[in-house]
């Protein structure tokens, strides 16, 4: 389905994701893809519910529901919901789209068991339903859920989540950890704390202390506390590149100064982290940017900056990713930074991110 019309994208803009795609046809389908509405995904809140239990209840609300990575079945994309035609005792789902060729086959009469599939729920309808009011489910993007997934949260783990807001990482992890361990979940800004403490208590997540505070000057006094973490999740704030099919706004925020500012502040939560990192401890850095200087200069950066303390990960993810880049105009990065991974929109119809996995060797 059509997405509402987007603004034209600024020059430089364009500019800049053609060097970094690289390939006429790539750039082709990453600007047909930007028109496409994206995909309704949600994730199951196993503290309050089974995935299979919460699959039941919103199938018999007529929502079309698929689970679209076998290993993470709590998982799941909303397609869209079946409607009666009109006729009782329906069982057979067809597609609106089919509906004409079912109507000239049989002369403009649907068989009693005919169903319609709608390509989309109502407005809203995802959000103000019983089921998320009462935290079965998270309404979460794709790529979003992959951080949590590479970090991979254990029960009885310490765990940091230094940008925390709205909240869907911090209760990701803490379902993983069925509520068992501790999470500190810091928000600088007091409007975004408010929904995070909304979203913590709305899924029933109880091993989580928030904080408010800079997330360098947080870190600062763990340090001098000697308070160290086993795994810590640095998802940082970005331009925003990747949410461009659902934030029109990112577009006319976009600007080049933004990325440099906020690439130095990227640097400083990062140093900030890893300085709190246990020994043999993992932490995650993120982004939902396609920015070299937001993504890959942050990990050459950090692979320079602690040298033999630190080592990049491979990261198993259950979508296509791309190797991160190791040349970006007249800058050349490590190596290794290649094993990070670039997540585009036209590979696996999710928002563009990015995410690198670091341990702390000594």
């Amino acid at each position: 389905m059509s997405f509402q019309k987007i603004p034209e994208l600024k020059p430089l803009y364009l500019e800049r994701i053609t060097s970094i795609l690289n390939n006429k046809e790539d750039l082709k389908k990453y600007l047909e893809i930007l028109k496409i509405q994206p995909v309704k995904s949600i994730r199951c809140n196993t503290l309050k519910i089974s995935v299979e239990k919460l699959k039941e209840v919103l199938e018999k609300k007529g929502w079309v529901i698929s689970q679209p990575w076998k290993d993470f079945p709590e998982v799941m994309i909303v397609e869209g919901k079946l409607q009666d035609c009109g006729i009782t005792g329906g069982s057979t789902k067809c597609h609106r789209s089919d509906l004409r060729g079912s109507l000239k086959e049989t002369s403009g009469c649907l068989s009693p068991e005919v169903m319609i599939v709608e390509n989309q729920l109502e407005p809203g309808e995802l959000g103000r339903s019983l089921e998320h009011l009462l935290g079965y489910y998270y309404i979460q993007e794709l790529s979003s859920m992959l951080p949590v997934i590479a970090l991979q949260p254990k029960e009885g783990d310490i765990i940091l989540d230094l940008c925390a807001a709205p909240g869907s990482k911090t209760t990701q992890s803490a379902s993983l950890m069925q509520n068992k361990g501790t999470i500190i979940a810091n928000e600088v800004n007091m409007g975004r704390l408010m929904v995070l403490a909304s979203n913590l208590e709305r899924c029933g997540v109880t091993n989580t202390i928030i904080s408010r505070k800079d997330g360098s000057a947080l870190c600062k006094k763990f340090a001098n506390g000697e308070i160290k973490f086993d795994k810590i999740l640095v998802d940082a704030p970005c331009s925003g590149e990747g949410t461009l099919r659902s934030s029109r706004q990112t577009y006319l925020m976009w600007n080049i100064k933004t990325i440099q500012q906020l690439s130095k502040l990227q640097k400083q939560l990062f140093k900030s982290a890893f300085e709190i990192l246990k020994i043999n401890g993992e932490m995650i850095y993120s982004t939902c940017t396609h920015a070299p200087e937001e993504n890959e200069e942050i990990v050459s950066w950090a692979l320079e900056e602690f040298k033999d303390q630190i080592k990049i990960e491979k990261i198993n993810l259950p979508i296509k990713p791309r190797q991160g880049l190791t040349k970006w105009e007249d800058k050349e990065y490590f190596e290794e930074v290649k094993y990070s991974c670039r997540i585009y929109p036209q590979d696996n119809n999710t928002e563009g991110f990015f995410l690198a996995k670091f341990k702390k060797i000594k």
